[in-house]
């Protein structure tokens, strides 16, 4: 089975088991004040290092918060702030957050927006890269039944940050490095999908990605 199918049929399973979110908006809007810092008023967070959280999937919102507040994935930063919140504020929080509206992503000047849009949509053949386009769809919306978070009009800063962090995993295992990484992915997908990804290519797709 060739990895595109196989990513189909992981996201059928993943639609039969997942979760859905079921938190209170108008809550969770109180509860953000504390976020405003880094996200913004509404989500949109204004520094390109914080990511947008506006209009991002509500289920994956809640995995987020969980797996920082469990250590699955590692932030200081959100692990101080999530330590307080209960299972009904993180749903709470994803709620008020994935109602709102996205700001348009600015795009760098100088990026190779040819080279991203081929990973985006064609992957990287040469070393079995599936296309993003697979989980996360054609306009970057990602599948929110399946858990895939949208990923258009984020910060292509923050977006190279979290690549470089998947990416990371598969250095310290090749390398005995211990430096910091990213593995709160499913079945490792997105470590998958990074290994063997330049800089280059990294800085492109994450370019190409902040404009959908």
């Amino acid at each position: 089975m060739n990895k595109l199918a196989l990513i189909f049929t992981v996201v059928l399973a993943l639609i039969s088991t997942y979760t859905f979110a079921a938190g209170d908006a108008t809550k969770g809007q109180t509860k953000a004040v504390s976020c405003v810092g880094c996200h913004g008023v509404d989500g949109n967070s204004l520094a390109p290092t914080f990511p947008k959280l506006a209009g991002q999937n509500e289920g994956y919102l809640l995995k987020q918060l969980k797996d920082f507040k469990s250590g699955a994935r590692i932030d200081s930063i959100m692990a101080t702030l999530v330590t307080p919140l209960t299972d009904a504020d993180m749903a709470d929080l994803a709620a008020y957050y994935a109602i709102q509206k996205v700001s348009k992503g600015v795009v760098m000047q100088g990026a190779n927006l040819a080279l991203g849009q081929k990973i985006y949509r064609g992957g990287k053949k040469a070393t079995d890269v599936t296309a993003c386009i697979a989980c996360h769809g054609p306009a970057g919306k990602g599948i929110p039944s399946a858990g895939f978070p949208a990923l258009a009009s984020q910060h292509s800063m923050y977006t190279v940050k979290q690549l470089k962090a998947f990416r990371q995993h598969s250095i310290n295992a090749q390398t005995g490095a211990v430096e910091p990484s990213r593995t709160n992915d499913y079945e490792g997908m997105m470590i998958n999908f990074t290994k063997s990804l330049t800089n280059a290519e990294i800085d492109a797709v994450s370019a190409y990605i902040s404009g959908l």
